[in-house]
């Protein structure tokens, strides 16, 4: 079976998201309704699956028995299925499968092995004219695994119970409210896809990062990127090295009415000091030694677009202060220069550091600081938003497994495990870097060893004079701790008992090395 057709297809888990997503839309319909529905996003699946199929085998008219079989058996095993054929013969097809690709909650809802019958009816009754499905066993209703036979020839298919499927797709609904869920269904179904796969709608809509955001953090930074996109107000993105503050900048940019012009990123903590206003503000010719030309800094290159300021904190104070004017005036003077330009540039700006903090110790302006800190937006580390990490790891396999052609499916239960309980000090860059490692040895396709290579630095030894300091800090630990358990890692009930703000209760527990992820019910034995 050819698994490399389907690497860059749709990530695992997104049918079953969606799925269930859906059922919950419609938990007031039962029974057939129910069925009609699933039935509906399945046919649309189908018709995404095999387009995709077609267009990566070059594939024309009908399909093969065989090349059906590796079609739906590839499919279903990437989003998490583990189908395996029996038997191809004519007019009928055999598979069977030890996992469910809906997971262990398909005992609680049986209607979703509708699904898999209506994806496999379809895209055969399209191809061949008839298919009868037969779900002989369901691990759904208990059976030890899924066997599915698929008759192509209603001859053969007359003493099987199954459900019918023919060359026209069923457009079965009740209910004028079915035309509207339709509507959305389509419309989330060619969203979710284009993610995954060039579509032939907006180019623009195509180069929209993906923000994976399974937790409740990710879920609020995605709802304030969407309020804040349409708006030219400046942003100040704060979060330690690797958690994708750059990828936030990104969407802020692609999701705004500037997304058809320029995004420029900029290291600041990369320029070397003396090139730092050339860099930013360009220079005239002549304008220095080796100044044989003029140079359009990355604010003019910037105009009209967003420019995006990664560890402004290190900028220099001569350097703050040609800031603050451009973000004041709207214009700025080359190095060398002798007139103004007048600039339209949205700013976002990002830190590892808190810049209120360097404000404080007279490393930052106040007044720039006001300036850029318009709004700020507050990345959580990696290990304190867990439910993103199954997600992440999805795609940055799928990203892998396309770069070097190798037909990587997923990671184990056991690895997954153990990549949940990893405290990522890299964050989201360590854990690209820990999965390419073990993408590149990979011998199999599903990945069931990794290696961290984040050593926990170990901890300077105290002088005499800072016995008093450590032995505060290590009170406030303590009682951090303790309050933590009677909060059970909530840290906005945290926040709350401290009487500060939940970012600064992050910093709090970021500065002694807590997390609290470690403190919910799910995380005690």
């Amino acid at each position: 079976m050819d698994t490399h057709a389907f690497s860059h297809l749709t990530p695992i888990g997104f049918l079953q998201t969606f799925v269930l997503e859906l059922m919950q839309l419609c938990e007031a319909s039962v029974g057939s309704q129910a069925e009609d529905i699933i039935e509906r996003i399945a046919q649309s699946a189908s018709r995404f699956f095999e387009e995709a199929y077609r267009e990566e085998h070059g594939l024309a008219g009908t399909l093969s028995q065989e090349r059906y079989a590796d079609l739906i058996i590839g499919l279903k095993n990437h989003i998490g299925g583990h189908f395996a054929p029996v038997s191809v013969d004519a007019g009928r097809i055999e598979v069977v499968s030890s996992r469910c690709p809906f997971g262990d909650g398909v005992r609680h809802s049986p209607e979703l092995c509708r699904m898999t019958s209506s994806v496999f009816g379809g895209i055969a009754a399209r191809n061949f004219g008839y298919a009868r499905v037969e779900l002989r066993e369901r691990i759904a209703l208990g059976h030890p695994r899924c066997s599915v036979v698929i008759h192509l020839e209603p001859a053969a298919a007359l003493a099987h119970e199954g459900i019918d499927y023919r060359g026209q797709d069923k457009a079965a609904w009740r209910g004028p409210e079915a035309v509207t869920l339709q509507s959305r269904i389509d419309e989330r179904l060619h969203a979710l896809w284009c993610q995954a796969k060039p579509c032939r709608g907006d180019p623009e809509e195509l180069d929209r990062p993906i923000l994976i955001a399974e937790s409740a953090a990710m879920k609020g930074v995605l709802g304030a990127v969407e309020t804040l996109a349409p708006t030219p107000a400046t942003v100040l993105i704060e979060g330690a090295t690797g958690v994708g503050k750059e990828l936030v900048a990104r969407a802020i940019h692609a999701m705004s009415d500037r997304s058809g012009k320029p995004f420029i990123a900029v290291n600041c903590g990369a320029i070397p000091e003396s090139l730092v206003e050339s860099v930013l503000f360009g220079h005239e010719k002549g304008a220095f030694t080796g100044a044989i030309e003029v140079h359009r800094g990355y604010f003019e290159r910037a105009d009209g677009g967003t420019l995006f300021l990664d560890e402004i904190d290190a900028l220099s104070p001569a350097v703050q202060v040609r800031l603050l004017r451009v973000l004041q005036e709207g214009e700025l003077e080359r190095v060398g220069g002798q007139r103004n330009l007048s600039l339209d540039v949205r700013i976002v700006a990002a830190t590892n550091a808190g810049l209120a903090q360097a404000v404080q110790r007279g490393a930052f302006r106040q007044d720039l600081f006001y300036r850029i800190n318009v709004v700020t937006l507050f990345i959580p580390r990696l290990s304190e938003r867990q439910e993103d990490i199954p997600r992440l790891v999805d795609l940055i396999l799928r990203r892998l497994s396309q770069r070097y052609r190798k037909p990587i499916l997923g990671v184990t239960p056991q690895l997954m495990q153990q990549l949940l309980a990893h405290d990522w000090p890299g964050n989201v860059r360590e854990l690209e870097n820990t999965l390419e490692r073990a993408v590149l040895f990979a011998t199999a396709p599903w990945l069931d060893r990794v290696e961290f290579s984040s050593p926990t630095p170990a901890a300077p030894q105290p002088s005499a004079g800072d016995s008093r300091q450590n032995w505060l800090a290590q009170a406030e630990r303590d009682y951090l701790d303790q309050e933590l358990r009677r909060c059970r890692g909530d840290v906005g009930q945290l926040a709350g008992r401290l009487g500060i703000s939940r970012r600064a209760a992050y910093m709090k527990l970021k500065k002694h090395s807590l997390n609290p992820s470690r403190y919910r019910p799910e995380r005690t034995t």
